[in-house]
């Protein structure tokens, strides 16, 4: 089984597998699903893991990326889409530091503007059974609300086997350089009523040319930015006004067990809905960067905490669509699934909207999006590197390093100091603590339990920003 993304790929990327922390199957089922390296012929999802520790720890479970999958019949404004898909190969370990991740601004408005986002008026959908089901009424209500995005992006070269290694990789084949084709599908959401579309970082990702369809109606969008860390990215439709966007909940509200509804373009097919509940909350996962051909490690880890886990259906092309509860307002963006097959097995997940909110609203006010920020570098510590160093407990994140005027600093966290708790959960490794501190807000006071040589110490740590 592998965790993917659920957006469809037109070009297969080519990422080197490594450590990934369990998957959520593995969290919630305590089984270990086995690795799925081979391309299927439909696009798989992305899928994530539950637990902070690396998911290529254990070899028999794997987080795959999946880049968009390439329509193979172009279709008009309002009919699906049919094509193939392929996906990645295992991502690498997840990252150890916290540090700032990159954000691509383009055509911005001013960071002094504010813009709201989501729907000016509230309200709760009301189904009468005689006239309509509950199922009815939402996607009545939200369907308007959520966008099919086609992305196209250039050409790339093929390689020229034994030139490459002289020369350099496409040495030789210039000649398809700079084609624009179409490279990926997936979904978006309105959120503000002159065009902002919020969806996930990889389904954009590379793109040169994003075309939006909304209600049956194409547009041309631009990519305002993207936050890597977070796999959230905000485009903006060009010529647009009077959309209709969508209510938008606090998901901070949401109980396990509770209906909800994931909106999308599956396999490109637009207009889609699914309904299920809400199978659990608080399922996080960390990928790190993918990697080219030589093993070079390209972008940022991508930090999912606090996700949703719900048995509504997510297939490839649903990355960036909706999950809406039951009064048709915007509870998270669909993003990861955990399937044997690469497609929709009962195990998705989704992005929490106060997270993916606050992360757009950032993008679209030209800022820098922030995280809680620790300040500490960190390796994972196991039973072997404990007997190697002689370290006094056999689990934990080794500190191999503080930043200075940190929270970390401030608070006494020293080189060597080997946490083992953070605000009351267990830390056995640096994707533990990486996750933790990604739930917190910066300015949060939380209690860190460490060990110093064989002493047991707990201090208060004041969260900084990543900024």
């Amino acid at each position: 089984m592998e965790n993917q993304y659920p957006h469809q790929p037109g070009a297969q990327l080519d990422p080197n597998s490594g450590a990934q922390a369990p998957s959520a199957y593995e969290a919630a089922y305590g089984t270990t699903p086995q690795p799925q390296h081979s391309a299927p012929a439909g696009t798989p999802p992305y899928q994530p893991t539950v637990e902070a520790t690396p998911q290529h720890a254990n070899p028999s479970s794997q987080v795959a990326y999946q880049a968009p999958a390439a329509a193979v019949a172009k279709k008009g404004a309002s009919g699906g889409k049919t094509f193939l898909v392929a996906f990645l190969g295992a991502l690498l370990a997840c990252a150890l530091a916290f540090g700032v991740f990159g954000v691509v601004q383009m055509n911005q408005p001013s960071s002094s503007s504010s813009v709201s986002l989501g729907a000016a008026e509230s309200g709760s959908v009301e189904a009468v059974e005689t006239e309509a089901s509950l199922a009815e009424a939402v996607a009545d209500k939200c369907l308007p609300s959520v966008a099919s995005i086609t992305v196209y992006s250039k050409a790339q070269s093929q390689g020229n086997g034994f030139y490459d290694l002289l020369y350099g990789y496409g040495y030789g084949n210039q000649g398809d350089q700079g084609t624009e084709a179409e490279s990926g599908l997936g979904s978006g959401v309105v959120i503000s009523e002159d065009g902002f579309v919020i969806t996930n970082n990889h389904v954009v990702a590379d793109g040169t040319r994003f075309e939006v369809v909304i209600e049956g109606k194409t547009y041309e969008a631009d990519l305002v930015g993207q936050d890597e860390s977070s796999d959230i990215a905000v485009i903006k439709v060009k010529d647009a006004s009077g959309l209709k966007a969508i209510q938008i909940a606090d998901s901070d509200n949401i109980k396990i067990g509770e209906w909800v509804m994931s909106i999308g373009s599956p396999f490109g097919l637009e207009q889609s809905v699914a309904t299920g509940i809400v199978s659990a909350t608080s399922r996080s996962q960390i990928v790190d960067a993918s990697t080219d051909m030589y093993g070079m490690s390209s972008g940022a880890p991508t930090i999912y905490p606090n996700m949703i886990q719900t048995d509504a259906a997510i297939n490839p092309g649903n990355s960036g669509g909706a999950l809406v509860d039951a009064n048709g307002q915007l509870i998270g963006i669909n993003t990861l699934i955990t399937s044997y097959s690469g497609n929709y097995s009962g195990v998705g997940f989704a992005i929490p909207s106060n997270y993916a909110i606050k992360i757009a609203q950032e993008i679209i006010e030209g800022k820098e999006p922030t995280h809680a920020f620790l300040g500490v570098n960190l390796t994972t510590v196991d039973p072997t590197t404990a007997q190697r160093y002689g370290f006094p407990v056999s689990e934990g994140a080794y500190v191999s390093s503080v930043t200075p005027d940190s929270g970390a600093a401030k608070a006494g966290i020293e080189q060597g100091d080997i946490i083992t708790e953070f605000d009351g959960v267990k830390i056995t490794s640096a994707s533990d603590l990486t996750l933790q501190v990604r739930t917190k807000n910066e300015g949060d006071t939380v209690p860190v339990v460490l060990n110093r040589d064989g002493e047991v110490k707990t201090v208060d740590v004041t969260l900084g920003s990543s900024k």
